[in-house]
Order: C-alpha cells, then structure tokens, then sequence
C-alpha cells in the first residue's frame, strides 16, 4: 500500500499568513504548503528523541501496519486477541468482516490514521482509544 497523506485545516492570523504569502513570493518557499510542511517537519526533527522513547515505552509500531483477513483468521484460530498500536497508519483488509474483527481485536490506539471501513469502524468503535 502506497504512503498516503491526510489533508488537516490550520486557522492562521492575518500577519502569519502574510509574512508565509511574502517567503513564497520572494521564492524561499513554493507555496504555503510547502512552507507548513517545512515547519511541521523541522518541529518534528527537533523532538525526534522524544518520539523514539515513546514509541518503544509504549510499543508501539513505527510506520504501516496491515491486518489481513488471513492474519486475524490465525488469531483467532491460536485463541488470540490483538492490541493494535501505530504510530503512523493501520489498516484492516476491506474482507475482514465484523464478526471476525470483533473476536481478534481486543484494542485500537492509532496515532496517525486508520483505514478500515465505515462498519468495521462503527463496530469497534468502543475499542478504539
């Protein structure tokens, strides 16, 4: 599955949004976005210690993680549940169907998106932290 991106809406005063306008239009910037994604990112870099102690305090799963039909079947077969924590983005098959979801995933906690459909979302709802 291809890296996507998720589209978020920021509220800027009148002089931030002027003085991002005049660094696009003096060309250190492509355009706002490129700016707000430059910013976002150096932010980021700036607190990356931060963000790898956590991950590992709390186990999370760095990047994409992709829950097939196949692999909640052989939880379900072993008698296991999952406790399913990304940092990033998790996906649930579009043919896992509620019932099996509901009997493999005991709890969701996704910093960044989770890709599943409409059911399976309004299914485990309550599990997801």
């Amino acid at each position: 599955m291809a890296a996507e991106s998720e589209k978020i809406t920021i509220n800027l005063g009148p002089i931030d949004l002027g003085q991002i306008d005049l660094l696009v239009q003096e060309g250190f910037y492509s355009n706002r976005t490129d700016l707000i994604r430059t910013a976002i990112r150096n932010q980021l870099n700036l607190h990356a210690d931060v963000v790898r102690q956590t991950v590992a305090r709390k186990s999370l799963v760095l990047g994409m993680q992709h829950y097939s039909r196949a692999d909640l079947e052989a939880l379900q077969t072993a008698g296991q549940r999952l406790q399913i924590q990304v940092l990033g983005m998790a996906s649930i098959a579009s043919d896992v169907s509620v019932e099996l979801a509901l009997a493999t995933i005991e709890s969701i906690v996704v910093l960044g998106t989770l890709h599943a459909s409409a059911v399976l979302k309004a299914a485990l709802a309550p599990r997801i932290h």
